[in-house]
């Protein structure tokens, strides 16, 4: 599979979501104290991100 969600600790011992492609990070978010708050931040992409408004800045 060519895109992927991981759930990965950072060097502060904090869980961060990475959203990677060909297994180049294309994003992350920020660090949660438990691996559930992280599957938490997945959830709430996969749910609300399809319907977001993409803004463009010059």
């Amino acid at each position: 599979m060519a895109h992927k969600f991981v759930i990965e600790k950072n060097k502060a011992g904090e869980f961060v979501a990475k959203f990677k492609h060909n297994g180049e990070l294309i994003w992350w978010t920020e660090g949660y104290s438990s691996r559930d708050s992280a599957r938490n931040a997945i959830a709430s992409i996969l749910k609300n991100g399809p319907a977001a408004a993409v803004e463009e800045e010059e």
